[in-house]
């Protein structure tokens, strides 16, 4: 089948698009621009991408239809050429804290692999590394490393308590066993009145000399030590003292006798019932009280309502209790929170243990029995946020899956890794041989591989375990841009949507090597752009406008990037010829110290102990390359912090000394990216009040514009 040369669009009128026609070369970069509201994602999502994805849908089965979304039909006359489409835009289809950067790059599958094929255990015990015995390598470790030196093979049997031991010698003896080993000393069973004592008793198979010329006998003895032991063997080296060399047939210390569980990949997903952590199901996080809401204010003393959820009247039999422990237990309530010792704080918080005052955790514990009434859910939310897993400590998997390592690192210590570190740990890992490993080999590769694509589009800073619905629109994209890539689809038509937002100009030149590497694949790639670097580097430009809205939905300029600097009428032309500028204000408001924000010592995530002064009543930019800490600093500690100060929990925030000057400002609002509405009757109006103050407007006029 021949290939199109262009993909045409002919009288394409969807929303403000005014009979559109236009020419997409296929196997090419087109980059498609214009002024906000110009008919952008109209031409590129619900016109271009939103044909193929039908078309391509249409082509299956009846029955397979069913469970697909099929999308509406654009408004359009004709679109010949179309390819299969795949749309990458800022949407964030997952919500759940399930997904992360590892999950949705589908690394989380190959190092799971990885692991359960390579991983080495370890025991929790002693720390040694776990193998599986056999009598040849057991043979072969002791001839390397005790040469020359005499050896009792044994093996451990438990004696029953209630047996008598002299029938425990008569039926060794029966069975052929004359000489045992017990706290080090051997014991002859034959021609003796002695029997063997203790719980364990160790049976000497055979004696003697490690040498080379002794090997077939060694293995002879060894193999029937390991049966008659049941997979253990103990080997005495008497000229050494007391030293004593164990062997395990089983996944299982043989000096410790802790046994590991049989890695499988699902042991170390935290998707997996066989592998999540049973105490937080797999979040790494649980919903417990948070201390720091009920203590909003630790200068505050007891007397004077420190403990905010027995500041109620409600609450007054808990708070005269309070202070009538306290006064028993000898702690002050008119010292402030934060300067009453340790120890004493603990007893206001988890009690005295005798049932006489339960603390602020028991009386918790108490409420929550009695969640089937609305007001206490709503009181209990107030005062519980989530933190760390108590059992996993944030690994989300079972202890089981930790005693694994690839590398001298757990899974879990991978997933905490970023992209960064582990392109460079999966580097270190020796590649395997021949045969069965190949397989693994090839996990090696694959993985190698698309951490390199993350890297590419300047994510190096993001960890495998962060949680995909905190990434930004353009770190999704990108995202999703690097998973596309790998799966090294061809003849395909990519729709992506302002893939540079957020991205620092030092890593826009790695995303554009991405989009053409997209494009040598022979793919078509149609991208919805500002970013003039992205624009240069386009095969060919479709500029909207002149406007947007109702001025918008022509094509003022489509061609090569060349021509596009001397289009007329055209703003992106202007921009890029230079002919337009954004002009430098040449008044700015100079800060008043009095009035301004100072975040203390603020070390959550990469922040090496920052302190930063925010001014009052100016607009204040924070940037730097990406990952440098910007949205941390902003989102994690200011405006949680500043949110928790004044009672509301939003997510627990990064960890700082403080911020000064928080009682400044009347409220702090959060602005991102997040979609503003999940309704379908949800539009601007609606969102902003507007038709709140029209209806009173005009009483019995309006009744509900939203429903007509």
């Amino acid at each position: 089948m021949t290939v199109p040369a262009a993909i045409s669009i002919v009288g394409a009128r969807q929303h403000n698009l005014r009979g559109v026609d236009v020419d997409i070369p296929v196997g090419r970069l087109t980059v498609v621009t214009g002024v906000s509201g110009s008919g952008k994602s109209s031409l590129a999502f619900d016109v271009l991408y939103a044909e193929g994805q039908r078309r391509y849908v249409e082509s299956f089965s009846t029955y397979a239809r069913q469970f697909l979304d099929r999308m509406d039909r654009p408004d359009v006359e004709r679109i010949d050429g179309i390819l299969p489409a795949i749309a990458i835009d800022q949407r964030r289809p997952v919500k759940t804290s399930r997904s992360t950067v590892g999950t949705m790059t589908e690394l989380h599958d190959y190092l799971k692999l990885l692991f359960a094929k390579t991983g080495v255990p370890y025991c929790r015990s002693c720390g040694a590394p776990i193998r599986r015995d056999t009598p040849a390598s057991a043979a072969a470790d002791l001839l390397a490393s005790c040469p020359g030196a005499r050896a009792h093979i044994g093996f451990p049997i438990a004696l029953p308590p209630d047996l008598p031991r002299a029938d425990v010698r008569d039926g060794l003896l029966a069975a052929g066993f004359i000489r045992a080993s017990h706290a080090g000393r051997l014991i002859e069973l034959e021609g003796t009145a002695e029997a063997p004592g203790g719980d364990t008793l160790t049976i000497v198979q055979d004696r003697l000399v490690l040498a080379p010329s002794e090997r077939g006998r060694l293995l002879d003895s060894l193999e029937h030590a390991f049966v008659h032991g049941r997979g253990r063997v103990v080997v005495a080296l008497p000229d050494r003292g007391s030293q004593q060399r164990r062997f395990s047939t089983a996944l299982a210390c043989a000096t410790c006798g802790i046994a590991v569980r049989e890695p499988t990949p699902n042991l170390f997903s935290f998707n997996s019932p066989l592998g999540a952590c049973e105490t937080c199901r797999g979040f790494g996080r649980t919903i417990d009280v948070d201390l720091d809401l009920v203590v909003p204010d630790p200068q505050r003393s007891l007397a004077d309502g420190a403990i905010k959820c027995w500041s109620t009247k409600a609450t007054a039999g808990e708070r005269t209790e309070l202070l009538k422990f306290c006064k028993r237990r000898g702690v002050s309530t008119t010292v402030a929170w934060a300067h009453i010792p340790a120890n004493e704080r603990a007893l206001v918080i988890d009690g005295d243990g005798r049932g006489q005052y339960p603390g602020i955790r028991g009386w918790f514990r108490w409420l929550e029995g009695r969640t089937y009434r609305m007001h206490v859910r709503v009181f209990l939310a107030r005062y519980r946020s989530y933190v760390e897993c108590p059992v996993c400590r944030g690994a989300r998997v079972k202890a089981d899956a930790l005693d694994f390592r690839v590398g001298e690192r757990t899974i879990a210590q991978v997933n905490a890794l970023s992209i960064g570190e582990a392109h460079r740990w999966i580097k270190t890992l020796a590649p395997p041989g021949r045969g069965p490993e190949a397989v693994t080999g090839l996990v090696l590769e694959e993985v190698g591989s698309r951490l390199r694509y993350l890297l590419e589009v300047g994510l190096e800073y993001l960890t495998l375990d962060r949680q995909t619905r905190t990434l930004s629109g353009g770190e999704l994209e990108r995202v999703d841009l690097t998973t596309a890539v790998g799966s090294s689809l061809v003849n395909t038509l990519f729709v992506l949507d302002e893939p540079s937002i957020g991205l620092h100009p030092r890593d826009t030149d790695r995303l554009i090597q991405l989009l053409w590497r997209l494009r040598d694949q022979g793919n078509t790639v149609v991208v919805v752009e500002h970013d003039p670097a992205i624009i240069r580097a386009a095969d060919h430009i479709i500029d909207l406008g002149p406007g947007a809205g109702d001025r918008g939905g022509t094509v003022v300029f489509q061609g090569p990037p060349a021509a596009a600097e001397h289009a007329i009428g055209s703003g992106t032309a202007d921009h890029l010829s230079g002919r337009r500028r954004i002009t430098t204000p040449t008044r700015r408001r100079r800060p008043i110290p009095e009035l301004s924000l100072r975040i203390r010592d603020a070390c959550a995530h990469n922040l090496q102990h920052v302190d930063a002064e925010i001014p009052l009543g100016c607009l204040v930019a924070v940037t730097g390359p990406s990952g440098s800490g910007k949205s941390t600093l902003v989102d994690e500690v200011l405006y949680r912090g500043m949110k928790k100060l004044r009672g509301e929990s939003v997510g627990v925030p990064g960890a700082h000394g403080g911020i000064e000057g928080a009682g400044r400002c009347a409220d702090v609002i959060m602005v991102d990216q997040s979609p503003i509405g999940s309704t379908p009757r949800a539009n601007a109006a609606t969102y902003v009040g507007a038709y709140t103050a029209i209806r009173n407007a005009c009483p019995g006029v309006i009744i509900n514009l939203t429903t007509g």
